[in-house]
């Protein structure tokens, strides 16, 4: 599919994502991803926690690859939640985007009612993924922190306001996320493939612990994930109708770590502990 580019805001425009207190990513949200890399698809939705310290705005440098490590992208669609939620069900999401909907009808949406809601705003972002670590951890039954939270491990866009995405995004079928390696495209799905829709993966991560207005949802990612290395450039995009919105473009480089953990090529033994 051949995107159309559409400047939906001025570059002067285009505003940066404060950082949040808490991300919360899911995994395992679209079937043609659970089957590519051989997984089973889970009873419930499931997320793990990504350090805000990962992140990398805009401009802010390459994202850095351990050299003993096989490192994946994988391209998300985020949300940003415009107040505190503890607990919420799933009718209330679709309630809030329901009363917001209604003000831009009448033409008179507020900053509360644009940005204030449960889902305040979205974005793009890699969830850069070590294929090595995340295996080591799983077969020794521990944690897999280490393989999505070294350090630039979560490229992000600008804000994409509520504005920019048909009513209702989570039952649109016009709204796809994108990323190519070099020119080459490798990932391009539609969110309407994710297996829990965005009310529902509210419901389920606000039902575990409170989440905070500014903090991160990641929704999972589409099938197409595959390795990058030092010298390769990423760029991500959504697209809503064929034309692509310019504030979710990412475009980052990778460059292998010259220090820290992962920065010297070895071979890491499993110790099962």
């Amino acid at each position: 599919m051949v995107t159309k580019p559409l400047a939906t805001a001025a570059s002067s425009a285009l505003k940066k994502i404060p950082r949040p207190y808490q991300i919360a990513a899911i995994g395992r949200n679209y079937l043609s991803h659970i089957k590519e890399l051989n997984n089973t698809r889970p009873a419930e939705p499931f997320f793990f926690l990504k350090a805000p310290s990962t992140i990398l705005h805009p401009g802010e440098g390459p994202v850095q690859i351990p050299r003993d490590a096989n490192v994946h992208y994988e391209v998300e669609l985020g949300v940003i939640f415009g107040k505190d939620i503890d607990a919420i069900k799933e009718n209330q999401v679709e309630g809030d985007e329901k009363r917001y909907q209604g003000t831009v009808l009448a033409g008179k949406p507020s900053k509360k009612d644009i940005a204030g809601g449960v889902i305040g705003s979205y974005f793009v972002a890699i969830d850069m993924t070590s294929r090595t670590y995340q295996d080591q951890a799983k077969k020794a039954g521990l944690p897999w922190s280490l393989g999505k939270n070294l350090k630039t491990f979560t490229p992000v866009s600008h804000i994409i306001p509520r504005s920019a995405l048909p009513p209702f995004p989570w039952k649109s079928d016009k709204i796809r996320l994108h990323l190519s390696v070099n020119g080459q495209e490798r990932q391009n799905d539609s969110t309407d493939l994710m297996l829990t829709k965005i009310p529902g993966l509210v419901q389920h991560v606000s039902s575990v612990m409170p989440l905070f207005r500014g903090d991160w949802l990641l929704t999972g990612t589409p099938k197409g994930v595959g390795e990058v290395k030092g010298g390769d450039k990423m760029t991500a995009w959504l697209s809503v109708d064929g034309k692509v919105l310019e504030e979710s473009k990412i475009e980052v480089d990778c460059v292998w770590r010259k220090d820290g953990y992962g920065s010297e090529k070895k071979a890491v033994a499993d110790e099962g502990c």
